[in-house]
């Protein structure tokens, strides 16, 4: 009975992802990048003033987060197995040239995320208990008065966070270090509930300040691996870079030379990977960005454009450099199984195994840390505040209870269903409320600040004018 039905959520999954949806992606991407002048570029001094330039400690108040710890909590989420087994995988069916359109569809994914924080900014309002919380199902509500669209948003988004982060993340790393180390599974999955439960139940704050610390840290640990890794073998960077290039246009050898990959295949997963990395344009990052201290939504969507940037360019680029230089791609093995035949070539085994193993873990904890503000924003905008208090312990429970099934892999499927099912709403309500988003852009780098933040907590967002005018006008 499961297959059978398994099955049925394959097809249902490829007709999901089908090229429509990535093309829906990208050219969502495209559209922003094109209206804003290409703002990737042009604003490029004004995006690292208002990211790199405030990484200073802030005051905060109350139950928020600065705009840093906001950017670090959206990065624990998005920073995960896709920076290394997914880049492997990648490399595997797609071939080199899967990074040069993993690249493209980052740089216009710059834009896709800068609007839907700017957005979710905007349209954020203050819950019950005194915390502000956005996010698409809020901006699809209030900015279009869609509510049943709201509704599939965040029930899409809570599936996903159940499965891809509690269930599949934990999961990943029990298995690892069983194959590992002999570690049990279930105190691996168990420990792993406990300090996310110890994290995320002291609030956004310590979530926060948890964030802000954690991914520097771990992210220095795999970069600082994969970089000696990329130095020692620097000599043929500059003809794993021409391949990348030449492969993005023409059929390749498959992975140790067995099958010929076609562009097709190159394309395909070098954009997924890109979306299913840095999430631009899902609607995960807005419900974070929400909860920050900034003065003017803007100023906070263009860390949407730093975190694809980091994610993306920076983590997954060292992954698909360290994987090719060493010619670990002959050895046909694929997944992390791959990324580790890269190290190895570098490190003795015990030592790649250990940066393999701490990344996996700290990765994939950060998600599960980082996923559960979606899955609190898409609970409280489903049941309300007060029912959140019990709820809020089914978030820890699945990872534990699946963490010795060894083929519960298969259930991804269930999380790329639910992906498809918020992804496709946040779109069309970012195309819809695109002359919101120019307005509120313009309003801020021209310095007029009509819709600070300031401004908008003693008047509330303008809901249906900004939009009506910019139809019109």
């Amino acid at each position: 009975m499961l297959d059978f039905f398994l099955e049925k959520l394959m097809v249902v999954d490829s007709f999901l992802w089908g090229p429509w949806t990535m093309g829906f992606l990208a050219g969502v991407g495209v559209f922003f990048t094109i209206r804003s002048g290409f703002f990737q570029i042009t604003g490029l001094g004004y995006i690292v003033r208002n990211t790199i330039g405030r990484l200073a400690p802030s005051k905060i108040r109350g139950q928020m987060m600065t705009p840093v710890q906001a950017a670090a909590t959206s990065l624990a989420g998005t920073v995960g197995m896709g920076n290394m087994a997914g880049v492997a995988t990648a490399l595997s069916v797609g071939g080199p040239g899967a990074i040069f359109w993993m690249w493209i569809l980052a740089f216009f994914g710059m834009m896709s995320k800068t609007v839907e924080i700017t957005l979710g900014v905007y349209y954020r309002e203050r819950s019950p208990d005194g915390q502000f919380r956005g996010g698409p199902q809020y901006t699809i509500r209030r900015g279009l008065g869609w509510t049943p669209l709201a509704l599939l948003f965040s029930a899409g988004m809570l599936v996903n966070a159940v499965f891809a982060a509690s269930m599949l993340q934990s999961h990943t790393v029990g298995r690892a270090l069983l194959a590992s180390y002999g570690l049990d599974p279930y105190i691996v999955a168990g420990s792993m509930a406990l300090i996310t439960a110890l994290v995320v139940l002291g609030g956004l704050r310590r979530i926060g300040r948890f964030s802000e610390r954690l991914v520097p840290i771990m992210t220095v640990v795999y970069l600082v691996g994969g970089l000696v890794v990329i130095a020692i073998n620097f000599e043929v960077i500059p003809e794993v870079m021409a391949s990348i290039v030449s492969h993005a246009f023409s059929a390749t050898a498959g992975a140790g030379g067995v099958a010929g990959i076609a562009v097709s295949a190159a394309i395909k997963q070098g954009m997924a990977r890109g979306m299913l990395s840095n999430e631009a344009g899902m609607g995960s990052a807005p419900m974070v960005h929400a909860t920050a201290q900034t003065d003017h939504p803007f100023q906070q969507g263009v860390w949407g454009a730093f975190e694809v940037f980091f994610d993306t360019i920076l983590i997954c680029s060292i992954t698909a450099l360290a994987i090719l230089s060493t010619g670990a791609m002959a050895s046909g093995a694929s997944g992390i199984e791959l990324l580790l035949a890269a190290f190895t070539e570098v490190f003795p085994f015990s030592v790649a195994s250990i940066i393999v193993s701490v990344s996996i873990a700290a990765f994939c904890l950060s998600t599960q840390i980082g996923f559960y503000v979606y899955f609190e924003t898409c609970l409280v905008n489903l049941v309300g505040v007060r029912p959140v208090r019990i709820l809020r312990w089914l978030y820890f429970v699945p990872g534990v209870i699946v963490a010795g099934v060894a083929d519960v892999d298969r259930l991804w499927v269930v999380a790329n269903i639910a992906v498809a099912a918020v992804a496709i709403p946040n779109l069309i309500a970012m195309l819809c409320l695109g002359g919101v988003f120019m307005t509120l852009m313009k309003d801020e780098v021209s310095g007029a600040r009509v819709y600070s933040t300031s401004n908008l907590e003693k008047t509330g967002p303008d809901l249906r004018g900004i939009w009506a005018r910019t139809r019109t006008g």
